[in-house]
């Protein structure tokens, strides 16, 4: 039984409706799904909706979902991808029990298939080179033309198919193709390529095979020897649909899947391909694919985007027939409805600037009690040192401010968290003129940062004790790209890469808790954002990321009515 923790609503959309309806009917007896990757590269946020949708679906129906790798091409393939891949499935919240498996499991079974098909008159090996068999296929609008090798007698395809086999001729010199019908108005149904010849090592079958079956061909009767009954493909395979069916109808399988499709995820900024993906990391625009700038689970994963916020984004999403692209902003709006939720709140300065309280004791230090998170109260406080010489961030001054800003400036009361109000009495500069240093009082009274009298400073601080900080290194990251729709309008997609897109801040001071905070835990830093440890870090040299910005575009503009709900 597969199972799922999530806290994001089921949705009715049109698959489950026919999932529902098949079982009403009686057409299916249990529902078997399966999620199928290639392990040619990171899973990205799109085959988290595919994830979420199959797991989902078979969890709500009482059935199962099968993890199943598509590794037929081992030219492309590694383990690295596959270790990848369970562990996304896994982080996600899905899990599949004992139903792990490959194509290549089957890959016996799909030769004796293939020997079927010609022993039927129904395939035959073709000796076109790649580019001649482009030539013959037609177009669109015209015919294509028959191979003239079509006509091969059943024992010469048969004896040239089991050479193909065993490796007696050279990557290209053949292949082998089902016979369908080349006049055919969907391409894919033009005797479409069943196997081909790749003398390379298999990261499972070793060197056992010289010849491996295309997706089309292999899919199908995946599916069929697992006992898939709804096998969920996006739109592109649409076309492909009476070619998986062909296959079907056409070999003794031992159950019969059905194919339905669904719209495939688009969003913003964003470049959800997996072809650009590794040139991204191949050519070096980024540092790996788990680069927090990466639409990978694994980026997601390093850049702090808890799992549930984006199986939430996923339900909001939704399933559709027709392809559509979603704003990036909807995604940072299910992920910070989660963080601001869970993620416990803690103190850091990006750019200090140094402030002497003059009127506090020398040698003093209180311990101030600060929520870890006000949206949940049992998450109770944390003790934070207060002492005469602390840092707050350099933008938070003004020496000469305009009408509305409201944070410290000469003569100006604010209050710091949970301590106390300040009041800037002077301001220190070095000989070039930059301000390095303020001057303030303190109201005794307002410990806390409550006032007895009810004053109500307009500004409140964050802030940290000069004798009790960590120095950390923050990422700021943004959009990879700097267009909304990278490569529109006929553009080098690379060219719109952002080279502003990650800045590196290496004078930063975080509170002593947060040398504690787990790899892989969120935190908001109060007033800045919300930022998680990178994998970089060490003791003594921490490493943070900033997941996202406190603001909420998305959920603004949808209140505004600028945005349609999904």
């Amino acid at each position: 039984m597969t199972t799922q923790t999530t806290s994001a609503p089921e949705h009715s959309d049109f698959l489950r409706d026919i999932v529902a309806d098949d079982l009403c009917e009686g057409r299916v007896d249990g529902v078997v799904t399966r999620f199928p990757p290639e392990p040619n590269g990171y899973l990205h946020i799109g085959h988290a909706k595919s994830i979420c949708l199959n797991f989902g679906i078979a969890t709500e129906f009482g059935g199962r979902c099968h993890l199943r790798f598509d590794d037929t091409n081992p030219t492309k393939e590694e383990q690295e991808y596959i270790d990848s891949i369970e562990a996304d499935v896994r982080w996600l919240g899905f899990d599949w029990g004992e139903h792990l498996h490959f194509a290549s499991d089957y890959f016996e079974q799909l030769f004796e298939w293939a020997v079927d098909l010609i022993k039927s008159g129904k395939a035959y090996v073709d000796d076109l080179s790649a580019e001649e068999t482009r030539e013959h296929r037609g177009t669109l609008t015209e015919p294509g033309r028959d191979s003239p090798w079509r006509e091969r007698s059943i024992d010469e395809n048969l004896d040239l198919f089991e050479r193909m086999r065993v490796g007696e001729f050279p990557d290209g010199a053949r292949v082998l193709r089902a016979k369908i019908d080349m006049a055919s108005s969907n391409i894919n149904l033009r005797d479409p390529v069943m196997y081909r010849i790749l003398h390379r090592e298999h990261p499972r079958t070793g060197d056992a095979w010289c010849v491996y079956p295309n997706y089309d061909f292999a899919h199908g009767q995946s599916d069929a020897i697992e006992g898939i009954t709804h096998s969920i493909c996006t739109l592109e395979f649409q076309d492909h649909r009476p070619l998986y069916d062909w296959f079907l109808e056409n070999l003794p399988v031992p159950s019969r899947p059905r194919q339905y499709e669904f719209a495939r995820l688009n969003i913003t900024w964003t470049v959800l391909s997996k072809r650009v993906l590794l040139r991204l990391v191949g050519e070096g625009h980024v540092h790996g694919w788990d680069d927090p700038r990466m639409p990978t689970l694994s980026g997601l994963r390093r850049r702090g985007f808890p799992a549930e916020g984006i199986r939430d984004f996923a339900a909001m999403v939704g399933v559709a027939r027709a392809d559509s692209t979603v704003e990036v902003e909807m995604l940072e709006h299910a992920v910070r409805n989660v963080l601001n939720r869970d993620a416990p709140r803690r103190f850091a300065i990006l750019d200090p600037l140094k402030v002497v309280i003059e009127n506090y004791p020398e040698g003093r230090i209180e311990e101030m009690d600060a929520p870890n998170n006000p949206e949940d109260p049992r998450a109770g406080t944390r003790k934070v040192p207060f002492t005469r010489e602390l840092w707050i961030e350099r933008d938070d001054f003004m020496e000469d401010p305009p009408k509305k800003f409201f944070r410290l400036a000469p003569g100006r009361e604010v209050r710091l968290r949970s301590a106390y109000f300040v009041t800037c009495t002077d301001v220190v500069k070095d000989p070039d003129g930059n301000i390095v240093e303020l001057r303030c009082t303190y109201d005794p009274a307002t410990r806390g940062g409550d006032s007895p009298d009810g004053r109500r400073p307009k500004a409140t601080l964050h802030w940290l004790s000069s004798a009790h900080t960590l120095p950390a290194e923050v990422r700021l990251y943004g959009h990879l790209f700097v267009s909304a729709f990278p490569g529109a309008d006929g553009r080098d997609m690379f060219d719109d890469i952002d080279p502003a897109s990650e800045a590196v801040l290496r004078e930063c001071l975080v509170e002593p808790s947060l040398a504690d905070v787990p790899v892989g835990e969120t935190v908001q830093f109060e007033r800045l954002g919300y930022f998680c440890p990178d994998s970089d870090s060490k003791p003594g040299a921490l490493v943070f990321n900033r997941t996202l910005t406190l603001k909420d575009t998305w959920a603004k503009l949808q209140a505004r009515g600028r945005l349609d709900t999904p």
